[in-house]
């Protein structure tokens, strides 16, 4: 699998925010019924990581209300939640502190591709081109 997550450092959040027009998005809000005119990043938080809220948001921002701009995971983000990551629609990953950046290419290494479509290849694996 390709790997297009991208990866910054928490230190840098206050400093790359200050251009952006960024929302950041409660864990209980619907995207579908947010005012996004003029958003181009929106932050998704994980308050645990086996809080899995924001990747059905990522979907629903991805695939029903058509958002193209940056999706960002904050809050507690490990290496092995990557891959999903990117798969649900996530452009970006704030890794929590303690999380080694150096192993993020192994994860991607670990399956090659899916079966299933996802928000990056909606197509099930049949169905693209070989």
């Amino acid at each position: 699998m390709k790997w297009s997550i991208r990866l910054v450092a928490p230190t840098g959040l206050d400093a790359e925010a200050s251009g952006a027009h960024a929302l950041a998005l409660a864990n209980d809000a619907d995207p579908r019924s947010q005012c996004l005119d003029g958003v181009q990043r929106i932050d998704l938080h994980f308050p645990k990581f086996t809080d899995g809220r924001a990747y059905s948001q990522a979907l629903l921002l991805r695939r029903r209300v058509g958002f193209k701009g940056e999706i960002r995971a904050t809050g507690d983000v490990l290496v092995d939640q990557l891959v999903q990551l990117q798969r649900a629609g996530f452009d970006t990953a704030v890794l929590r502190a303690d999380q080694d950046p150096g192993i993020v290419q192994r994860q991607f290494e670990r399956f090659d591709s899916y079966y299933q479509g996802d928000a990056v290849d909606t197509a099930p694996r049949f169905a693209r081109p070989s």
